[in-house]
């Protein structure tokens, strides 16, 4: 991939409250202006894609066509290991048309109960963020992270959104639900660069904020 600088105004392709200001926040330090692509009225595209960065693209490219700025776009998931890694690339779909994600984590542990996994080794999961950037000339640019961990029952927290309080990074003791945005997200020196939207963004850095 050949690196390109992002600056000036840069469109969010997401209409989730919860990501724009994730989003926001690691955009902040490099002096990048968010818009999302619900404040510009754009429309939703079709996630047809049949991996995370195919749907980043998908999306960052619609917003880059309609708006004539370049276009940031996130697509994750969680992935459950004993389900197959689902919810996966439907994470969002398994919380309905009212994004109730305590529905959906419910329906992950009723499931996870069904095969019985219920010490820690058998309720390993992983979140997967995939980043694409696109410019109005097509220029584009990739990157995925990727975080481990184990599900929790109860959810624990009220911080962060989606399926974070039930899911407990490798090596801590609290949830993403549990921890501060700084300590979930925030970028080093301050933050551990902990999430997999904070890991795939320091990769991101290198190419297109840091150039």
């Amino acid at each position: 991939m050949v690196s390109r600088r992002l600056e000036g105004r840069v469109v969010i392709a997401t209409h989730n409250a919860g990501k724009l200001k994730e989003m926001r926040e690691l955009l902040a330090p490099f002096g990048v202006e968010a818009i999302s692509a619900g404040e510009l009225d754009l429309p939703e595209p079709d996630e047809t894609g049949i991996t995370f960065a195919e749907n980043a693209f998908i999306k960052a490219h619609s917003a880059a066509t309609l708006s004539g700025l370049p276009a940031f776009a996130d697509d994750s998931g969680l992935c459950v290991e004993a389900l197959n890694g689902d919810p996966g690339l439907y994470s969002a779909r398994w919380a309905g048309p009212t994004k109730d994600f305590y529905a959906a984590m419910s329906k992950i542990e009723s499931n996870l109960q069904e095969k019985g996994a219920v010490t820690p080794e058998q309720r390993r999961a992983w979140f997967v963020s995939a980043l694409s950037v696109v410019w109005p000339d097509g220029h584009r640019l990739e990157v995925e992270g990727r975080v481990d961990g184990t599900l929790v029952w109860p959810p624990r927290g009220p911080a962060g959104f989606g399926y974070d309080p039930m899911f407990l990074p490798e090596g801590h003791s609290r949830t993403f639900g549990e921890m501060t945005p700084e300590e979930k997200h925030g970028l080093p020196p301050r933050g551990l660069g902990l999430s997999h939207r904070a890991r795939a963004f320091l990769a991101l850095v290198d190419l297109c904020l840091a150039v």
